[in-house]
């Protein structure tokens, strides 16, 4: 499992937040340095790239650090997002800066890197964003996914294994959780439900390579009605479904004939009042965590530990330490330039983009192909960058 080692957080107040990009045909530079945790040498580490984004206009340019750490590079003025993967054998170190603005004169940023370990259970796909109903009208979202996968050359068991999404549930929702310098909360603000896999240890094991489907509305067979879905009645599915909590049909069928009961997921705490498992179609985040040391009921149970959203008393969350948390990947939405990072850069210093909704498409983490063929089974990218890691598909995995 991924341990945090350090978190470092990167505090960049911007001048501005109007992603404007009046260019004036003049160029200014940024410099970003690359501070590592002080048990690392930033000079073993020379040549690493910085991915420097325009907010504005989406264009993405690359630097790389020389032995000092540093990296620069002439942009036009404009509001920035910027972040540094790097990985030495599971060591990872990852940072990021948002809306970082370079005005006349240029700009200097440090950029504090986290540590983390490379995970052994990872996300491998995300399907959120629904399909078309076609040959019929409309539009369809009532099939969304997830698969892990074991990236690990061990057997590593589901049992006790939870999840969810944070709050806000789109990237481009006001973030009541950020704190006064712009930084992000000392914890992860599960929203609406947390879920969790049955089990006493072992009784739901994944050998190396293999993966886990789980359906996080219906699962059926979505294709007998569109066939642009995908097919979730499957042996080899776990399915978010208590219709005690969740009552809405639409949404959560009952399962098919081929779902066996102990794939049906526990709830272990409900904080709002949907009557439907609420995941963003355009832009959700998601985590995969297990409790140390304590029971999710007995945490939960804790004073504090469920919290109301500073203005919004309608979104309640759940505080999950970062450190139980074993992956996450973070979507932004194609369609605005309004997105803002919702997880800290040990568990995401990146993102991955999707385009649209509706279009049948997923969000894929890329094969290690060098690392797969010395393993002998599938080894996933794990950079703890979903920028590096991840890309949109134009097809679910699942479609047949």
């Amino acid at each position: 499992m991924r341990r945090i080692l350090a978190i470092l957080t990167v505090l960049v107040t911007a001048a501005c937040t109007e992603f404007r990009d009046p260019w004036d045909g003049s160029l200014e530079e940024l410099t970003v340095k690359a501070v590592y945790p002080d048990d690392y040498d930033a000079s073993a580490h020379s040549g690493v790239s910085v991915i420097i984004e325009n907010i504005a206009s989406g264009d993405s340019y690359t630097a790389f650090t020389d032995s000092e750490g540093k990296a620069a590079i002439q942009v036009r003025k404009g509001i920035y997002r910027i972040s540094l993967s790097d990985r030495v054998g599971r060591d990872i170190f990852n940072g990021t800066a948002d809306k970082v603005v370079v005005g006349e004169g240029g700009k200097q940023v440090l950029l504090n890197l986290s540590h983390s370990l490379a995970g052994t259970l990872v996300i491998k796909e995300l399907y959120v964003g629904g399909c078309s109903k076609a040959p019929q009208e409309g539009t369809y979202q009532s099939d969304q996914y997830v698969i892990l996968h074991n990236n690990d050359s061990e057997t590593v068991y589901l049992d006790s294994l939870c999840f969810g999404t944070l709050s806000p549930y789109n990237a481009t929702g006001v973030n009541n959780w950020r704190k006064a310098d712009g930084s992000l909360p000392d914890f992860a603000p599960v929203v609406t439900v947390v879920w969790r896999f049955p089990g006493e240890g072992n009784s739901h094991p994944l050998a190396p390579g293999e993966e886990a489907v789980i359906a996080l509305r219906g699962a059926i067979d979505h294709t007998r009605q569109y066939p642009l879905s995908v097919n979730l009645n499957r042996e080899d599915c776990f399915v978010c479904y208590n219709p005690t909590y969740f009552p809405n049909p639409l949404y959560h069928p009952a399962p098919g004939d081929k779902i066996r009961p102990d794939h049906i997921l526990d709830v272990v705490v409900k904080t709002g009042q949907s009557n439907a498992n609420t995941v963003s179609i355009s832009s959700p985040t998601f985590l995969i965590f297990k409790a140390k040391g304590i029971s999710m009921e007995e945490y939960v149970r804790q004073d504090d530990i469920i919290q109301v959203t500073p203005g919004n008393s309608a979104d309640v969350i759940v505080k999950v330490p970062y450190e139980w948390v074993i992956d996450a990947v973070e979507v932004f939405d194609g369609g605005s330039s309004g997105n803002n990072k919702r997880l800290i850069p040990a568990l995401d210093a990146g993102y991955v983009t999707q385009s649209g909704t509706f279009k049948g498409h997923s969000l894929m983490r890329k094969t290690d192909e060098e690392a797969s063929e010395k393993a002998g089974y599938t080894i996933l990218r794990d950079s703890n960058n979903s920028s590096e890691d991840f890309y949109e598909s134009e097809v679910q995995s699942l479609h047949n």
